[in-house]
């Protein structure tokens, strides 16, 4: 199932989806979702790391140790 949404671009960024998918022979709609899949995930990842920054019971492991568990 899919939804409709609606958004107002400035010019230029509109511009540069057009060429995005001009260049990739793709819809624009398929352009927007990708882009909006990879910031979400982005935005998961960095709330996460947030969320980790402030917990004061999550370890915090120097970058020897790092490269000593990894077999670096």
């Amino acid at each position: 199932m899919t939804t409709a949404i609606s958004i107002r671009l400035p010019q230029p960024l509109a511009d540069q989806l057009e060429n995005i998918a001009k260049e990739t022979e793709r819809p624009r709609s398929f352009i927007i979702q990708k882009a909006l899949e990879s910031y979400i995930e982005d935005y998961a990842d960095l709330q996460v790391a947030l969320d980790r920054l402030h917990d004061k019971t999550d370890p915090v492991i120097s970058g020897k140790d790092l490269r000593k568990s990894l077999g670096l």
